[in-house]
């Protein structure tokens, strides 16, 4: 029987069907953060368990770390008691733990590719939305509940239902200026935030196999935002590339027994998804988004549209203080931010310096630019992109989540206009009465040098 790649890496997985329930699935790695792991880890301990398989399981603090002065003790009392509460925790249960300022802190989502931790043929799961971002490697990851962690921790079992499963086609060459985050915010314009709901999403198509190994990483992250379970792509070369010589991936003769079974993943020829969807990249320029869900965007040149009367629709340009009918560019913006799992990788870092080289950032503007991991931040170091940044007036800061969701001190102020290169836009989601417009990390320069949005290709 033909099975598409979602469907042999979760069988493969499967250790118990219930009849008339859901599936006990077996987790290959759970990654742990501070916010939605304290009372799991409490659960543990009410029960007086142990975690069955410890040497699966990572904990990263990264949404609450402070972007700047790491080396202090945090100053918010809250995000404080959750990173000691996570360390606590990881020794009590001994699991591995990179702290704050360990070289392998950062983003959990950005860390675990980068180590070689997140592996073809995978399940994967944490306590996070966005952990669909580890699918890029070809694996099922999925974000789970504070009781599912909990049940994660005890079990390295799941029990969850099997989600149908979709493919997405985006066929032919992306053009200038055009990345992964284009795509993904072209995608959820097309299909809205729920037109992937209760589906795991493959990507396919020549424009998806083009992608380097982080923009598949963006790409993936974004399927949550399309209400899918997961997103992945088929593994490569270029995944195998990427993942060769990583610190936790396979070695020697582990490694070439792991690459024969790696690249048998994938979607049989004569597989049969639930929903096919196809979409062409030529017709994908620069996106940005003018409401408030990731789904309300539009080209960078294109107007807001004048044909939706919903109430919420208004609502949402209320807040963003913007009119039906309006163009984006050339209106004044306030900071600017680079980084989280979304884009905080070095490529994205790489499109951003190529963008200010020679220039200088704009009076005015308040520039983030937060490594995804401390990894990150060596490379920018390494490649001199952070002298680059300097001399046009930005400085790096230090890693985590920081104004993708400000549980840190990394807020924008009410009735001030961020363009952001993270996930969601939602109202408050930058902080209390922050506007925020999703783009790709090449819209977020040019923004940033101009003061206004700003269509890249003029730069390009």
């Amino acid at each position: 029987m033909a099975n598409t790649l979602f469907d042999k890496i979760w069988d493969a997985h499967v250790v118990q069907l219930v009849n008339d329930g859901p599936t006990q699935l077996y987790i290959d790695r759970l990654y742990c953060h501070e916010v939605t792991s304290p009372q799991a880890f409490a659960g543990l301990r009410a029960r007086g368990l142990k975690c069955f398989r410890p040497q699966q399981i990572y904990c990263i603090p990264d949404h609450n770390i402070p972007t700047h002065d790491q080396d202090k003790p945090i100053d918010d009392p809250v995000s404080k008691a959750q990173v000691d509460t996570l360390e606590k925790n990881a020794k009590d249960f001994g699991l591995s733990y990179f702290g704050m300022r360990h070289p392998k802190n950062g983003i959990i989502h950005v860390v675990g590719p980068e180590e070689g931790l997140t592996l073809p043929g995978m399940t994967i799961v944490c306590g996070d939305s966005h952990t669909s971002t580890h699918g890029a490697v070809g694996a099922v990851a999925f974000g789970i509940g504070t009781s599912e962690v909990e049940m994660v921790l005890a079990s390295q079992c799941i029990l969850q239902a099997k989600p149908k499963t979709m493919r997405i086609t985006i066929d032919g060459e992306l053009g200038k200026g055009v990345t992964a985050k284009d795509v993904a915010l072209y995608m959820m314009m097309k299909m809205t935030t729920g037109g992937a709901t209760g589906y795991f999403v493959e990507y396919a198509g020549s424009a998806v196999r083009g992608l380097t190994m982080e923009g598949r990483l963006t790409l993936c992250n974004l399927s949550i935002e399309m209400g899918a379970r997961g997103g992945m792509v088929a593994p490569d070369e270029t995944t195998f590339a990427y993942l060769k010589g990583r610190e936790y991936a396979p070695q020697g003769e582990a490694w070439d027994k792991a690459l024969a079974y790696w690249k048998t993943l994938k979607s049989d020829e004569d597989a049969v998804f639930d929903k096919e969807v196809s979409f062409k990249a030529e017709d994908i320029q620069p996106m940005i988004t003018y409401g408030t869900n990731p789904g309300m965007g539009m080209g960078i040149t294109e107007s807001i549209p004048v044909d939706d009367s919903s109430v919420s629709f208004h609502n949402s340009l209320d807040y963003m203080g913007f009119k039906p009918g309006e163009k984006l560019l050339g209106k004044k913006i306030d900071y600017v931010f680079l980084g989280a799992c979304t884009n905080g990788r070095i490529e994205d870092f790489r499109a951003f310096a190529s963008m200010v080289k020679g220039k200088r950032k704009a009076p005015g503007i308040v520039a983030w630019l937060v490594p995804g991991s401390w990894e990150v931040k060596k490379q920018i170091e390494d490649e001199g992109l952070d002298k680059v940044l300097n001399e046009a007036g930005f400085e790096i800061r230090q890693p985590g989540c920081s104004a993708c969701l400000a549980m840190n001190d990394d807020k924008i102020p009410a009735g001030k206009y961020s363009v952001s290169t993270s996930n969601r836009n939602f109202q408050g989601r930058q902080g209390p009465g922050a506007r925020t417009l999703l783009v790709s990390p090449l819209v977020a320069a040019a923004a940033a040098v101009t003061g206004k949005i700003t269509d890249p290709r003029t730069f390009i």
